[in-house]
């Protein structure tokens, strides 16, 4: 992916600012940069890109859990102001800015204030090759060589010459910075499915109601009951909620494998946390095995059954085996350990 050319402008200075990234501070230093921009700022407080480098990784870290390498200060600061700041994982992003920028704890702001010590002028180093902190201060404050912007000790001064340029192709700027963030992340999390979704919180998640109405319904009506594979409660199809096995926050999709009627108010406590195998993989397959069997029967062209071939390589009985399905589900689950999430309390 390429930026958008420029007869006037150094754009190839700005890519390479990417070159050689070995932490996602750049990506979010520029993505920053790029929001403010937009809503008409050329001038612009540090604290206030800072706030939002963390609060665009929010939900990325603390939702998803995505790794951006043991070494990166943006994962820890993030995780550190979860618990410093009591924000939740899912707080709106210019809420979280607004919270961060405004927050008096001497804490949370040494952790913003960090990323001065490299961020802000190692991003103009192809306009300054060779040069070193305190030079390259002091030549943006005169957009030496049409850098992108100056530096002083509380702002930075997007240079008059690129903001037009910024404010025209930020989407395609932003485009830009997160799929080379993408690839970064890629790198780090090889195992991790879905990461392209993981960088921006959803407006809002989608509803299963469809996958409730048109499978599992289906499905409760010929048994007449379902027992809930966690609490051993009784389901009908009037009363019970549509979950994720395996966390959305990680697997991030809703795909009907993976979905099971349980209790609604275990539902509401399960959260994002990972079930044993060992106490609910048997009950799960069980379910999952009698409910291809009656969709095969009752809507032989359900859209829901294409979505098991995602990991069976057909729905003959003999190929939807438990230990298939094993072979599947244990190694997100795994995956998704090692990853921070949590396992369920029996």
């Amino acid at each position: 992916m390429t930026l958008p050319f420029s007869h006037h402008l150094p754009v190839n200075k700005l890519a390479a600012s990417f070159n050689n990234t070995s932490a996602t501070y750049k990506f979010y230093w520029f993505l920053s940069i790029l929001q403010w921009v937009e809503m008409g700022n050329k001038s612009i407080l540090k604290n206030e890109i800072f706030a939002r480098m963390i609060s665009n990784a929010w939900y990325t870290v603390n939702y998803f859990k995505v790794s951006f390498g043991k070494q990166d200060l943006i994962q820890q600061a993030t995780n550190q102001l979860l618990s410093i700041e009591n924000i939740t994982i899912d707080e709106k992003i210019n809420i979280l800015v607004d919270k961060l920028i405004k927050s008096e704890n001497k804490e949370t702001k040494k952790i913003l204030w960090h990323f001065d010590k490299q961020v802000p002028h190692w991003f103009l180093s192809p306009w300054f090759s060779g040069y070193n902190k305190k030079e390259i201060y002091i030549a943006s404050n005169t957009y030496t060589n049409n850098c992108l912007y100056s530096i002083y000790e509380d702002k930075i001064e997007i240079n008059p010459n690129w903001f037009e340029y910024l404010q025209n192709n930020a989407k395609i700027l932003k485009d830009f910075c997160y799929w080379n963030l993408t690839l970064f992340l890629q790198q780090k999390n090889p195992n991790v499915p879905d990461i392209p979704n993981k960088l921006i919180k959803p407006a809002q998640r989608n509803s299963l109601t469809t996958q409730r109405h048109k499978f599992w319904n289906v499905v409760m009506n010929e048994l007449g009951s379902i027992d809930c594979i966690y609490t051993g409660n009784k389901l009908t199809s009037d009363k019970y909620a549509v979950e994720h096995f395996i966390p959305f926050s990680f697997v991030s999709h809703d795909l009907i494998w993976n979905l099971i009627p349980a209790d609604n108010s275990f539902n509401s406590t399960k959260s994002n946390k990972l079930p044993r195998l060992e106490d609910y993989f048997d009950s799960f397959y069980k379910l999952q095995y009698q409910a291809i069997e009656i969709i095969k029967y009752k809507d032989p062209k359900s859209k829901f059954l294409e979505e098991y071939l995602t990991i069976f390589p057909s729905l003959d009985s003999k190929e939807v085996t438990k230990q298939k399905f094993k072979n599947h589900i244990q190694p997100l689950i795994t995956i998704a350990s090692n990853n921070g999430f949590e396992y369920m309390n029996k």
